[in-house]
């Protein structure tokens, strides 16, 4: 298949990791979305981005020019008003047009279920979408899932806080209903082969891993994958308005989406045949491998993030604590400095060890003696060598992980710690000189893990922010020896900038 496909809900979980795989593999792609603006950037010459809203036929009058096969990802789930309706108006609205252009083959990803049970709203709903589709096209794939494992997912981002923040969670009956769980990237696979089977009429695919296992399992596996120990009490009551409250306070769900969600989960989600196994060619990972695929793929984009890009040099608002990214928190703030990004490096470069840590050098050296009482290594190692470093350098108690001379130094953290730490620095060319960004990343292990972040917070406000400030002194202050003969000047304080990033979204 080589024609041209249509995707809904690029800017969603799903759409967006489907949009870049289908980009690497060059296949033409035409996004459809009601926020042009999101997708600007992914505009290439494999990928075209049009306005279109599925509740105004009109708006899509061009969409499905040339189009073969379409991508459909679109629900209402956080809508206010009553999302069954707007689903089935979408819904039809899209088949139709797909229709009418001549569109072969349209793509649905819907929900387990079994449809002789009384289904919550949201799955009725999710399952009835694929009977309008059907309705009024005549050829669906309908691939239906349940719980999606994978870094930055509903579920389980909702899974990672309440584990995360919870040592011990009250747990209503929702929580040990069966489920059969899929890995976000077998997911991706059974909807790219769902491109190809040979198939001319409208098929119900059910598509799950090998496990049927319940929340609290799940749970109960993530916590054992980050060494955390969770004590579960199940209670007989919280209603699934109570739990969506509930859910709000500690996870990073909103109570309209948490309704709809903790609403669903009372209905088991297993495949009920092997339709799917017989048809396609992806063996589904167990919860254990889908868990632990996860977790490393959060670690490998969060190390491949520039926080310089993520985190706004300006205008940001500051406040306490430190944004939240996934399931890190992250303290940044940035300095100006007119100094090549060399000597606004050097410093950086000799940073621990004898030089130091720039300020409150007594607070570092009580750190390093509480590390030793508690078995962990202290300062006492100081670095390889005073200039130079490279990746795998010890650093007092901080390893080189990431090292760009004249530009970028990341350590991370070898202390005794609730969690893992890393300590960033940035060094970037600007007008009139360069910029330095210092970035305190901090991934808490459990509810004592928070509580050490928000406890050490009030420290960071005057030891970071001190740190970078006579970093960029001595910058300053090198740069200025090496002009013997310009008159001397009295050195100004260089200011942190108003983008120093605060408080837990």
């Amino acid at each position: 298949m080589s024609g041209l496909i249509l995707l809904t809900g690029a800017t969603g979980y799903i759409g967006g990791r489907l949009l870049s795989i289908l980009e690497q593999k060059g296949k033409p792609v035409r996004c459809l979305t009601r926020r042009p603006g999101a997708l600007a950037a992914r505009g290439s010459s494999t990928i075209q981005v049009v306005a279109g809203d599925l509740l105004d036929r009109e708006s899509l009058s061009n969409a499905f020019d040339g189009v073969d096969t379409a991508f459909y990802f679109v629900h209402s789930m956080g809508a206010d008003r009553d999302f069954e309706e707007q689903d089935r108006l979408a819904a039809r609205n899209f088949a139709e047009a797909a229709s009418i252009a001549g569109v072969r083959r349209i793509i649905y990803l819907g929900g387990l279920g079994n449809p002789d049970h009384e289904l919550s709203k949201h799955l009725r709903s999710r399952q009835e979408t694929g009977d309008v589709l059907r309705q009024y096209h005549p050829q669906i794939i309908e691939l239906r899932a349940s719980i999606v494992i994978g870094s930055g997912s509903l579920s389980f981002e909702m899974i990672r806080a309440l584990v995360e923040r919870l040592p011990v969670m009250i747990c209503p009956r929702w929580v040990r209903v069966r489920a059969q769980p899929i890995a976000i990237e077998d997911l991706l696979a059974y909807l790219l082969e769902a491109l190809e089977i040979p198939n001319d009429a409208s098929q119900v695919y059910e598509i799950g891993g090998p496990d049927q296992v319940s929340y609290g399992e799940i749970m109960q596996e993530y916590a054992r994958q980050r060494g955390l120990i969770r004590f579960m009490i199940p209670v007989p009551f919280l209603t699934p308005y109570l739990s969506s409250l509930w859910l709000g306070l500690v996870t990073p769900l909103y109570a309209r989406v948490g309704r709809k969600l903790v609403e669903s989960l009372r209905n088991p989600t297993l495949i009920s045949n092997n339709l799917a196994a017989t048809t396609f060619s992806v063996h589904p990972r167990s919860v254990r491998d889908a868990i632990a695929r996860a977790l490393v793929n959060e670690d490998r984009e969060f190390a491949e993030t520039r926080w310089s890009d993520a985190i706004s040099a300006g205008g940001t608002a500051r406040s306490w604590g430190g944004t939240r990214f996934g399931s890190r928190l992250v303290d940044s703030r940035t300095i100006t400095l007119s100094a090549t990004p060399e000597e606004a490096f050097a410093p950086i470069r000799r940073i621990g060890g004898k030089t130091g840590w720039y300020y409150g050098n007594w607070l570092w050296t009580l750190r390093g003696f509480l590390d030793l009482l508690v078995g962990g290594v202290g300062v006492r190692r100081g670095r390889r060598d005073p200039e130079q470093l490279q990746v795998g350098d010890a650093l007092d108690f901080w390893r080189v992980e990431l090292y760009e001379p004249s530009h970028r130094l990341r350590l991370s953290a070898e202390m005794k710690l609730p969690g893992r730490a890393w300590l960033e620095f940035e060094v970037t060319p600007c007008e009139g000189g360069s910029q330095i960004r210092q970035t305190a990343i901090f991934d808490p292990l459990g509810l004592f893990g928070l509580i050490y972040w928000y406890g050490i917070s009030p420290l960071h406000e005057f030891v970071f922010a001190g740190m970078l400030r006579n970093i960029a002194r001595a910058a300053k202050t090198n740069d200025e020896k090496k002009q013997p003969d310009s008159p001397v000047r009295k050195l100004a304080m260089p200011q942190l900038s108003e983008g120093s990033v605060g408080a837990n979204s």
